[in-house]
């Protein structure tokens, strides 16, 4: 548990704090699954010191997948980690009912808990989510982590609705993207017993400030190690090296997005580090040669090769 960050909350089973990074689908050069090297980027992170592993986030491009292959990723890394941290592993898809039977099937392979995207592409208002997250815990006795993202969703959630979210008896946290530091800080301050984590790289230190007891990072995606460090620095209370170490991941982060997606710079600079994870999966890219070779300089720049 933590010394000097701050605590998980009281409703979070799991105590999920730390660096859980949103691990990498990989696939082979013709976009079928390869769940081996999935299951090995899942070690692969763990060995640098990750606190958990959450597959089928953003990163690891669910959308993209159909269900046989979503089941099939998470089989694979509850396979792999076999409990030396916890596996959340993604569930959420537009539909209540789809998203019921991929939380079921987590649960029935041995994931840790479960992260239920907010739904998209069609609007929901407060009622609607509130339903949509009831049934979902109502199916299974896995903690339940809420995921908004609502620049790619098209929902975001009020305060208030998060407030009646709260209320589910097994739902233990919330995984913010919005970059709404505001929103951020005024839900950590009006819901202690949730926890919550930043999931932006802009917000790893600055997130830890206002309340969030760990960071789904990208960047540990391809250097985690770097990401541990700042969170392990910042429990010993050493946050002027945390500080340091957050300008570093701003400067990773910026090479990674530099000339296209910020996945295509997760799974060019993992090429570039020796892990082929392959390709993204049509019509996402990696990027050109001419552009990894000026990430490659970048990263080396910064010391991180």
């Amino acid at each position: 548990m933590p010394d000097h960050a701050p605590a998980p909350g009281g409703d979070d089973p799991l105590g999920l704090h730390g660096v859980v990074p949103p691990t990498v689908t990989a696939f082979h050069e013709d976009e079928t699954l390869d769940v081996e090297t999935t299951a090995a980027h899942a070690r692969f992170v763990v060995d640098g010191g990750a606190h958990g592993v959450f597959p089928l986030g953003t990163n690891g491009e669910f959308a993209l997948l159909t269900g046989d292959e979503r089941r099939r990723v998470v089989e694979a890394v509850v396979d792999e980690i076999d409990g030396d941290v916890p596996v959340i592993a993604g569930v959420g898809t537009p539909s209540t009912h789809e998203t019921v039977q991929h939380a079921e099937h987590a649960e029935s392979v041995g994931a840790d808990g479960i992260v239920a995207v907010t739904p998209y592409y069609y609007p929901i208002d407060h009622d609607a989510a509130v339903t949509h997250y009831q049934r979902v815990a109502d199916a299974v006795d896995l903690p339940l982590y809420v995921y908004h993202i609502p620049s790619k969703t098209g929902n975001t959630l009020s305060l208030d609705t998060v407030a009646e979210l709260a209320t589910i008896e097994n739902l233990a946290g919330i995984k913010d993207s919005s970059k709404d530091v505001p929103w951020l800080g005024q839900a950590i301050d009006a819901n202690p017993n949730l926890t919550f984590l930043s999931g932006s790289d802009s917000l790893l230190f600055p997130g830890l400030e206002i309340g969030c007891t760990g960071m789904v990072s990208a960047v540990a995606n391809v250097f985690p190690s770097l990401a541990v460090d700042l969170y392990d620095a910042y429990d010993a209370g050493d946050e002027e090296r945390a500080r340091d170490l957050q300008s570093q991941v701003y400067d990773v982060r910026d090479a990674l997005k530099r000339g296209g997606a910020y996945m295509s710079g997760v799974k060019t600079a993992l090429r570039i580090r020796g892990f082929d994870a392959g390709p993204l999966r049509d019509p996402l890219r990696l990027k050109s040669d001419a552009e990894a070779a000026a990430l490659e300089a970048d990263l080396d720049y910064l010391g991180l090769l």
